[in-house]
């Protein structure tokens, strides 16, 4: 019977963490001032709300998951989602996008002013706002390119935006025991948080911007 127990309170403890490390269980939030980090502004305040950019991108990613979009990739002929769905680069479209930056257009100028620097045959404004890839060179191109080292913490700062090799999102300005950052995302339909403790368990990040 003690053997028993033993096993089923192992097993309880590999379900727990399994399920910490996705996620399911929310992690801890700390802030920059645990770190004694400071906090970036940027001098710049585009749609001249108040609010300077990086912060603005931030609080719009914030208001942007509180709508619980659900997960799907469609076409729309206006290019952004009009009816509560969306995908991963929906989060940093609509956090930019009510910052002052429209990024449809951008993009679409970028790719028409630079098409040797993108791998597209037909161009269509959109939807190359919307894939990943664009969005890499776009950012390579357009924007701060920062470190992709997760430690290196202070460089980390909630507003900038993160490119995995198939996903992209906005970091977060909470951060965990460790000062890492969570990640405001959107990756498939059965996420059952926005804003995830992520960075720590991926090894394919492979581009982290600021707007400039």
């Amino acid at each position: 019977m003690k053997r028993i127990l033993i096993i089923l309170l192992v097993l309880l403890i590999f379900v727990i963490y399994i399920l910490y490390q996705i996620n399911f269980i929310p992690h801890k939030k700390y802030t920059n001032i645990d770190f004694n980090i400071t906090t970036y502004k940027s001098k710049i305040d585009l749609d001249n709300d108040g609010i300077d950019d990086q912060t603005d991108i931030l609080n719009n990613a914030i208001k942007y998951i509180e709508t619980k979009p659900k997960y799907k990739s469609k076409y729309y002929e206006n290019g952004y989602p009009d009816d509560n769905y969306g995908v991963c680069t929906d989060v940093v479209a609509f956090s930019l996008k009510d910052a002052g930056y429209d990024l449809m257009e951008l993009v679409y100028n970028d790719i028409k002013n630079n098409r040797d620097k993108y791998d597209i045959d037909l161009i269509d404004k959109n939807i190359d706002f919307r894939r990943v890839r664009n969005l890499k060179v776009y950012f390579d191109n357009n924007a701060i390119s920062l470190t992709t080292d997760i430690k290196d913490i202070s460089n980390w700062q909630g507003g900038d935006i993160v490119i995995f090799e198939n996903h992209i999102g906005i970091v977060s300005d909470n951060r965990n025991k460790n000062g890492i950052p969570f990640i405001i995302h959107h990756a498939n339909p059965y996420q059952l948080y926005y804003e995830e403790d992520i960075l720590e368990n991926r090894n394919d990040i492979i581009g982290h911007y600021r707007i400039s």
